[in-house]
């Protein structure tokens, strides 16, 4: 309150500053509002995504790693002394081929090690057996097993040993002669078979002896016999394998080794060198455990360094139209013998004649079209929307009728093609956990390039899609 120049109290109003609206502010506050309402309609609707089918194969975790066995025949040293190699590991040997050495004084070791026999320098050949080594070697490696390593410095040593001493042997002759004293002893191949310098206890081992816990590499232990090193009579210097036929045994659920025995021969890759062959199976129970035994015919000289084998089992390589389960759905029809269905007049569209009662009580037919999804066995899978139980259908041009009564089901993918949910059948040749390997080209069925719907559940028979 406040007096004027009158002396009368004047009563302050208020000053109320006048509306603008900004052009900017409004053209804001609707696109806001209009995303807003955008989002809530994505979150209320059911969001179909299409999936386009394409030409494919699933790959299916068939990877195991296997214990090698194989008719392995250790030879003991029948006497003391430095042992030296001359037969090649992984080479066949004939009955009454030199294999080995055995000085016992030490002195052809030391003849060995002079210079009096000059350079020695190996040949191409050998060359290339080392170099084949060292590349298999770094090829398999890795940081997670380093003990590896070791096992190849120990591999490759002996390997230069063998060549060195196959080659110096070419020079030298009389070896029990005077130079030496006799004390040399020279050691033939008893049996013919596959030399192989390396022990690990495994060699008798036999299928119905493996359990789960020979499968932990980390207790496996693989001794390496270096040529030049002393040995004591009994003790382990080479071994033999004198057969062709191996296997290689891998742990498997119940499953598995049903799927296993009932294919009788599988194929197999090798990891080791992406090879193939055919392995005759065999289902081994042992205890609480189940093994399959992978038996072949050919390559146990490939493998015959090797003791645990990494393998893939080819068992399923169907190839077909690839889409995900998630577009799998069951559907009921109503079965129709194929005698029932006509097509109508000029269309290109199927149909059947079904009974009619007038309003007079008369009776009478009518064409009613129907959708068909399949033919088996002389009898159509039409759709059940359409039809009801009980329903009186006429064969054309005949007195004869047929009541609609037999269901069945069918596998199938909504298709998108033509703006609605239109089912179609697929018959699975493969599936897995995430996708499922279907055939192309059936009369009912998918095409490549064809849309579904990716989550079937998302929608229902003859949605449209795109409105």
């Amino acid at each position: 309150m406040a007096e004027n120049r009158n002396g009368k109290t004047a009563k302050i109003k208020k000053y109320r500053k006048p509306l603008n609206l900004n052009i900017g502010m409004v053209i804001f506050a609707v696109i806001f509002i209009y995303v807003c309402i955008c989002i809530a309609m994505y979150f209320k609707d059911n969001n179909i995504k299409p999936y386009e089918v394409r030409e494919g194969s699933l790959s299916t975790d068939n990877l195991y790693t296997g214990i090698v066995l194989r008719e392995e025949t250790v030879v003991t040293a029948s006497s003391a002394g430095y042992v030296n190699y001359y037969a090649r590991e992984g080479q066949r040997v004939a009955v009454g081929n030199l294999v080995y050495t055995v000085d016992e004084t030490g002195r052809l070791s030391d003849y060995i090690n002079s210079e009096e026999l000059g350079e020695n320098a190996l040949s191409d050949a050998d060359l290339y057996e080392l170099k084949g080594e060292i590349v298999d070697f770094v090829h398999d490696f890795s940081t997670d097993d380093f003990s590896a390593a070791y096992d190849f410095k120990y591999s490759a040593k002996g390997t230069v040993l063998k060549l060195a001493n196959a080659s110096l042997m070419e020079n030298i002759s009389n070896l029990n002669g005077s130079d030496f004293g006799g004390g040399v002893e020279l050691v033939y191949a008893a049996q013919t078979g596959i030399v192989m310098y390396w022990t690990d206890g495994y060699e008798d081992l036999t299928p119905d002896e493996i359990t789960k816990k020979m499968f932990d590499e980390d207790h496996y232990e693989k001794k390496q016999l270096i040529g030049s090193e002393l040995i004591a009579q009994g003790d382990p210097v080479y071994k033999i394998c004198d057969k062709e036929e191996w296997s290689v045994v891998i742990p498997v659920d119940e499953a598995r080794a049903a799927e296993l025995e009932e294919e009788g021969v599988v194929k197999v890759r090798f990891m080791r060198n992406q090879k193939e062959s055919w392995g005759e199976v065999s289902i081994l129970h042992n205890g609480n455990d189940i093994f399959a035994q992978l038996t072949f015919n050919n390559s146990m000289v490939t493998f015959a360094d090797d003791r645990f084998l990494e393998i893939e089992l080819l068992l399923h390589e169907e190839t077909g139209l690839k889409i995900p389960n998630s577009s799998i759905v069951e559907r009921e029809f109503f079965l129709i013998p194929e005698e029932y269905i006509t097509q109508g007049g000029d269309s290109n569209s199927y149909g059947v004649l079904r009974e009619l009662v007038l309003e007079n009580g008369t009776r009478s037919t009518e064409y009613v079209e129907v959708g068909i999804y399949s033919l088996v066995d002389g009898e159509y899978y039409v759709d059940a929307d359409v039809l009801r139980s009980g329903d009186h259908l006429y064969k054309p041009d005949s007195t004869e009728d047929y009541t609609v009564s037999k269901r069945a089901t069918l596998l199938g993918v909504y298709n998108m093609n033509k703006g609605y949910a239109d089912f179609r059948q697929i018959e699975i040749l493969y599936q897995n956990e995430e996708y499922a390997i279907v055939r192309s080209n059936t009369a009912y069925g998918l095409n490549v390039y064809d849309l579904i719907v990716q989550d079937a559940s998302s929608v229902t028979v003859d949605q449209f899609i795109y409105e």
